[in-house]
């Protein structure tokens, strides 16, 4: 066969390569040329018959046409390929940008959503998120904090009791607030400590205003010179942060907290005219928060030595701050899993509450 005739099948192959529309075709066109029975492949399994000069041309002829033949198909692999990526990416496309059905989608529970307010407020004063388990011994839930025994807390009418299990008769508790999360922090982190802790709580309560199962919200600060000063500005400018006004009226009552010396109620200032409550307006006062700063005890029982270390810490019911704010009559309605509640009260998942963005309203 003379050289010029590989001009020809050159030609024919490299036509069938480029003109193929698809991978299936590409793989015919490549069985077609460079298979066991390919055009090629033939060619080259005829160099045995010819004189050892022509073999040599002709081996390297072929040789050379079948680096071609392979060249293109790599080109022809990869044009289809995008091809058949881009075809399917068109197809199973989906608009990011679209906007969430209202109608249609979830709602973000209010006890969620008023945590999620309450750490963007606390986070932006260089607060951070600590946690617990539920299950607490007596140590860091009473007696680390200063309850002694006969205190109310420890009554079984008042507190959740596990079976005894430690040889020494004791028992468990389901924690009856999240305030064992800041004796863990104090015991297991050296001064300063700057944290807040929201989470479930239990106690024996049930009706309108409580439940056995709720959810508070710490605060604890220790370091040298934070003084009750820095616990009133702290909480004067959550309170504002957290219900959306500049100038609502701040108070502080003396109180008695047996973990804070000295202790304090806070209100906010309202209205209860026409039998309603408006947060903000009038000459009335609502409680919401206790806080004092932290007992020299509570401090010595974490091995922090009051004379050099002082702090404020500070607690509130979270479904209590939320039903002030969106205007929820009942606290049992929080667990009764009714959707259509849900959808009336909740937050649309994406509109994720920080203080630059806005707090919900």
């Amino acid at each position: 066969m003379a050289m010029e005739s590989l001009d020809h099948i050159r030609d024919e192959l490299l036509r069938l390569v480029k003109g193929a529309t698809s991978l299936d075709g590409l793989e015919q066109a490549r069985v077609g040329a460079l298979g066991r029975k390919g055009r090629l492949t033939g060619l080259l399994k005829e160099l045995g018959g010819l004189a050892a000069d022509d073999r040599k041309t002709r081996g390297a002829a072929l040789n050379q046409l079948k680096d071609e033949i392979e060249a293109a198909l790599a080109e022809a692999h990869a044009r289809l390929n995008d091809q058949v990526l881009n075809a399917r990416l068109t197809q199973e496309r989906v608009d990011v940008t679209l906007p969430v059905d209202a109608a249609t989608a979830g709602r973000i529970h209010p006890v969620s959503q008023t945590i999620d307010e309450i750490v963007a407020i606390f986070g932006a004063m260089g607060f951070v998120v600590a946690e617990g388990p539920h299950i607490e011994d007596d140590f860091h839930n009473f007696t680390a904090l200063n309850i002694p025994p006969e205190h109310p807390a420890r009554q079984e009418q008042d507190t959740f009791y596990l079976a005894a299990t430690a040889a020494d008769g004791s028992r468990k508790v389901l924690r009856t607030h999240t305030s064992p999360v800041q004796i863990r922090t104090m015991l297991r982190q050296k001064p300063p400590i700057r944290i807040i802790v929201p989470g479930r709580t239990f106690r024996s309560d049930h009706d309108a205003t409580h439940s056995p199962m709720f959810h508070q919200v710490e605060g604890l600060i220790i370091d040298r010179a934070t003084h009750m000063g820095h616990l009133k500005g702290c909480l004067i400018d959550f309170c504002r942060a957290y219900f959306g006004m500049a100038d609502l009226p701040v108070r502080f009552r003396p109180s008695y907290f047996p973990f804070t010396e000295p202790s304090a109620e806070v209100d906010i200032g309202c209205s209860r005219e026409g039998g309603g409550l408006k947060i903000g307006a009038g000459a009335d006062w609502l409680e919401i928060l206790g806080c004092g700063m932290v007992h020299p005890k509570v401090l010595r029982n974490c091995n922090i030595d009051p004379d050099t270390y002082q702090g404020f810490a500070f607690g509130m019911g979270i479904e209590r701050i939320a039903m002030l704010k969106y205007g929820i009559p009942d606290l049992r309605t929080f667990y009764d899993s009714d959707l259509r509640w849900l959808r009336h009260y909740g937050f649309v998942p994406l509109d994720v509450p920080t203080l630059a963005g806005g707090l919900a309203r």
